[in-house]
């Protein structure tokens, strides 16, 4: 799996309107380009509505 830097995590979401489902988050993140790796690292996330940038994070660190 690829690990992702938080800084660059931070980079490519931070413009992201918190809440966000799962779902919405790749679609963001699609349309946005953000990096492959990333893109990935988002789909393998658990199916839930994220409240912050800091759950997405969370929720990355606990799936590598």
């Amino acid at each position: 799996m690829v690990k992702v830097n938080p800084m660059q995590l931070e980079k490519n979401l931070n413009r992201v309107e918190y809440p966000v489902s799962k779902k919405n988050l790749i679609i963001y993140a699609e349309q946005t380009g953000v990096d492959e790796g990333i893109l990935r690292v988002l789909k393998k996330l658990p199916n839930k509505q994220y409240e912050t940038q800091a759950e997405v994070s969370q929720a990355i660190g606990e799936s590598q």
